[in-house]
């Protein structure tokens, strides 16, 4: 049995993946160049720590549910000269995210919001940060879900913690009293804390009647308006921009 394949027996027992998929291209190189073993022990390291953070990128991205599609170079800021691609571009820094400030995105349907919502959520997971995106409806089906399997407690207490919480097509529709006690749980474990992305086609006023009872509504809208980013899209849906006759387009909304 020759010296690498030992190595490469030991490099698996111990789960170092990056290094053994590398050994013997870094050993080639480590000859050619005449690096010391200082030099080719930090080449190997480094390659290991590389695969790391790419899985764990890619578990992040995943566990989000965001997808891979929208990002932020891939938006096109230039169909809609009324989205302020700075102040975007300051947000996915991750400041607000740092000061457990919130973002909204208010505007028609087609203009942008769904893929800078996500393009921040992914710009957060970059950051190796947690993620749990969420359409309105699809947030609340999950928390019944959860609630019939007695696994609701623990799927709260997953929304609570997240360090980005973004939830898509917001108010979409009305929430009945459990539903809203939910939002109430999450809003407020978050408050000052951990941030929320919203965004929403309605206009922040309309919110307000998607509640139960106008108590707990404004205890919501309290804490969720108080710290936000409110950025308001105006403009043509993009999806009119698009070439006609298309029977099947990628669309932005």
């Amino acid at each position: 049995m020759t010296p690498i394949v030992d190595l490469q027996k030991q490099l698996k027992s111990l789960k170092l993946s990056g290094i053994s998929q590398v050994l013997e291209l870094r050993l080639l190189e480590a000859q050619g160049n005449q690096l010391s073993h200082a030099q080719f022990l930090s080449l190997l390291l480094d390659d290991e720590v590389e695969l790391r953070r790419e899985r764990k990128l890619h578990r992040l991205i995943r566990q989000a549910q965001i997808g891979t599609d929208h990002t932020l170079e891939s938006f096109d800021f230039h169909f809609n000269p009324a989205i302020n691609a700075a102040r975007i571009k300051a947000l996915a820094t991750g400041e607000f995210i740092r000061k457990g400030e919130n973002v909204f995105f208010l505007g028609p349907t087609g203009t942008g919001k769904t893929h800078l919502t996500r393009a921040l959520c992914h710009q957060a997971c970059r950051g190796y940060l947690t993620v749990a995106y969420y359409k309105f409806y699809q947030l609340f089906n999950d928390l019944e879900m959860a609630r019939l399997n007695n696994r609701h407690e623990r799927l709260l207490r997953r929304l609570c913690k997240v360090d980005l919480l973004a939830i898509d097509d917001f108010a979409f529709r009305k929430l009945d009293a459990r539903e809203a006690e939910y939002l109430y749980a999450i809003v407020d474990s978050r408050y000052r804390v951990r941030s929320m992305i919203i965004n929403s086609n309605r206009d922040i006023s309309d919110w307000m009647g998607i509640f139960p009872d106008p108590i707990i509504a404004n205890a919501i809208m309290d804490r969720l308006a108080q710290n936000a980013h409110q950025i308001t899209i105006t403009g043509e849906s993009y999806r009119k921009k698009l070439a006609p006759g298309k029977k099947t387009i990628e669309a932005k909304t």
